[in-house]
């Protein structure tokens, strides 16, 4: 009866894995009731590593090339197994292929806006994404940590995983990379390093090395990009501290009218709207006196309305749409009163 159950069983000549689909991370060889031949051929292909695992305990790990499997090229298996000379009957064994080739174009992002802290604003909101690339870098270490006894791992079933990490090192990431919050959107290619730089070690502890990360859009809150707008529309006109409390008086303004028009009715509501008036007046007579002064002081007015200056006005404002700082709507308003010193 035993000699038949040895005659029934099937042996292993050969040990290889083709890869049959991408974002396989690890694979068992189906062994089911079979066993391995001594002299076996095992195949490893570039970008894989082959890893024997002896009763759940890692033993012989084998690179590309083919190896020819005996004593001399399993001793840890030889070791766990006590063989004291060359083995000649078949033996069982777990064997587990590792694919080591870069893993691109992996996602990352905020689904919802992280609080993170800021020396100008304290804590803010920040909503982030890019995506990053990763190898398998250490098997024996990601197969104890992560992918363990399973028949196949794949890339998918470990995003979640790393997206976690990344998002978890965000803080840090803009702790460490000293880039002001109003400045990330424009430093995006240091802020991605600085994310990597924190974020490595957690890769390392997975068995993994994590290659690039790259940042597609960093999003501020909504007042702090009408901040951002406002010093970006200083900054194009050249204007001073001074000049640029001028031009926040100016932005209100609207507002204040507003609400001096609407302020209440009968004869208490025309004394606010008429005080309102009388201090909004003088104010705006001083700040607009000031103004002047400092604009004459400073460059000849005819200048600012030279055809050439006011086209490459424009363009400035048009890379600023297209980086996403303006929007359409400002875009246009702006491009329509240049114009009309052109025309």
């Amino acid at each position: 009866m035993a000699l038949m159950d040895f005659i029934k069983k099937q042996f292993i000549d050969i040990i290889q894995w083709t890869e049959d689909g991408d974002g396989v991370l690890a694979w068992r060889f189906p062994m089911a009731d079979m066993e391995i031949q001594n002299g076996a051929s095992l195949t490893v292909r570039e970008s894989q590593v082959a890893v024997f695992v002896n009763e759940g305990q890692v033993a012989d790990v084998f690179g590309p090339g083919t190896h020819k499997l005996s004593t001399q090229t399993l001793p840890v298996l030889t070791y766990l197994k006590n063989w004291d000379k060359l083995f000649e009957s078949p033996f069982k064994s777990d064997v587990y292929f590792f694919s080591t080739r870069q893993q691109l174009d992996r996602r990352w992002g905020t689904s919802q806006p992280v609080a993170i802290r800021d020396k100008d604003f304290g804590a803010v909101r920040l909503r982030a994404f890019g995506n990053y690339a990763y190898r398998l870098r250490d098997p024996k270490l990601f197969h104890s940590q992560v992918s363990g006894t399973r028949e196949r791992y794949t890339v998918d079933d470990l995003d979640a995983q790393l997206r976690g990490l990344m998002l978890q090192h965000l803080s840090d990431a803009v702790a460490s990379s000293g880039t002001p919050f109003l400045d990330l959107a424009a430093n995006q290619v240091e802020f991605a390093e600085a994310l990597k730089t924190a974020t490595s070690a957690a890769f390392d502890a997975l068995g993994l090395e994590l290659l690039t990360v790259t940042m597609q859009n960093v999003s501020l809150p909504e007042e702090l990009q009408k901040v951002l707008d406002q010093r970006i529309g200083m900054g194009i006109i050249g204007q001073n501290m001074g000049q640029f409390m001028q031009y926040q008086a100016a932005q209100a303004l609207p507002e204040i009218a507003k609400g001096v028009g609407s302020g209440g009715s009968g004869v208490a509501g025309e004394a606010v709207g008429l005080g309102a008036g009388v201090a909004l007046g003088q104010t705006l007579a001083q700040t607009l006196g000031q103004g002047l002064a400092g604009v004459g002081a400073a460059a000849p007015a005819p200048a600012a309305s030279k055809p050439d200056d006011i086209v490459a006005l424009l363009e400035k404002l048009g890379d600023l749409k297209s980086k996403g700082i303006l929007t359409d709507e400002e875009f246009a308003a702006k491009k329509a009163d240049l114009l009309k010193k052109l025309g």
